[in-house]
């Protein structure tokens, strides 16, 4: 059986999108009729609606449909998820890692709960800081924990391929709160084991 790939988008939008990107082509001085880029418009205009799925998901839904009574409080981490989003100034990926932490305060919430509470956010057009303060939020109002800390390192596009051109360049944004805002100890402790490499 041959391979299919099915993947649902909205026609509107994708119509609409569509026609926009075949006036950019042509307005770059382009052949939007080229042989190679008949199909460009609409391959980006079903990207564009992949890479900003997230406003049509609701994080804090997300994390409660695995929520749990747990009297457990110590921290839980969940380091390196990986982060791909688009910067809304320049419409240009920035992408690395997001690091999560938070002391239960009577609940727990699926581990890939989290992963996909970062997607939904990240599948936007964003700014990084916002991005990070976004993720702390629906955490916040799911779980209500001790403390909540965030941090998020990512290369932008925007930097490495136009403007400065730098290429080696990260950008770091943390947010943090309860425990980890108001008890160095607890940050410290956690932005340790966040760098650490355990085997």
């Amino acid at each position: 059986m041959a391979y299919r790939r099915v993947e649902t988008y909205d026609e509107d939008v994708t119509a609409q999108l569509s026609e926009s990107y075949r006036n950019i082509i042509k307005s770059l001085g382009e052949d939007p009729e080229r042989e190679g880029l008949i199909k460009t418009p609409e391959r980006v205009a079903k990207a564009m609606q992949f890479s900003t799925q997230g406003y049509q998901q609701d994080a804090v839904a997300i994390l409660n449909a695995a929520r749990f009574k747990e009297e457990v409080s110590e921290m839980v981490i969940v380091k390196d998820i990986e982060i791909y989003s688009m910067c809304e100034h320049h419409l240009l990926p920035f992408f690395g890692k997001a690091h999560i932490a938070y002391i239960p305060n009577g609940y727990i919430t699926g581990l890939s709960k989290l992963a996909r509470a970062v997607d939904v956010f990240a599948r936007r057009l964003q700014v990084q800081e916002r991005l990070t303060t976004q993720i702390l939020g629906a955490i916040k109002e799911s779980l209500n924990p001790a403390g909540i800390a965030v941090v998020i390192e990512a290369k932008h596009l925007c930097m490495m391929m136009r403007g400065v051109q730098k290429q080696n360049s990260v950008t770091t944004t943390s947010a943090f709160d309860g425990e980890f805002l108001n008890n160095n100890v607890t940050r410290n402790e956690f932005l340790k084991l966040v760098s650490s490499h355990l085997s």
